[in-house]
């Protein structure tokens, strides 16, 4: 089964909107990165608190540049390539998929963006 690894909000103001959810939920600071960016985790989930994207960013999303609010939904899958098939058969579709990834850009069917992670289980050897 899938498991949400993450939400990623685009806002403004990374640094305030982190103080918010810090404070209404008591969710714990993972990191800061150099542009502002703010991670935050409830110890399950991560919430990444990006900055708005601009016409000039990748991955810019299907709202468009300098929107605030949900950008993607992060899940984690035992096996790409299974969750892939399964996700074009209820017509939702990879965007890109690149050889040595272990992350690809997926969309649903009304346009929501989402990463599909896979991680690699350590083998009994290890």
């Amino acid at each position: 089964m899938a498991k949400i690894r993450h939400i990623a909000l685009t806002t403004d103001n990374p640094r305030q909107v982190a103080e918010f959810y810090k404070s209404a939920f008591d969710l714990a600071e993972i990191r800061e990165s150099e542009n502002g960016a703010v991670f935050l985790s409830d110890g399950y989930i991560n919430l990444a608190i990006l900055n708005c994207k601009t016409e000039k960013d990748a991955g810019v999303g299907p709202n468009g540049p300098n929107y605030n609010g949900i950008h993607h939904i992060g899940f984690q899958v035992e096996d790409l390539d299974q969750a892939c098939q399964k996700l074009e058969s209820v017509n939702g579709t990879a965007l890109n998929s690149r050889e040595g990834l272990e992350s690809i850009p997926a969309n649903s069917p009304p346009q929501h963006a989402f990463p599909i992670r896979y991680r690699a289980r350590a083998s009994a050897s290890n």
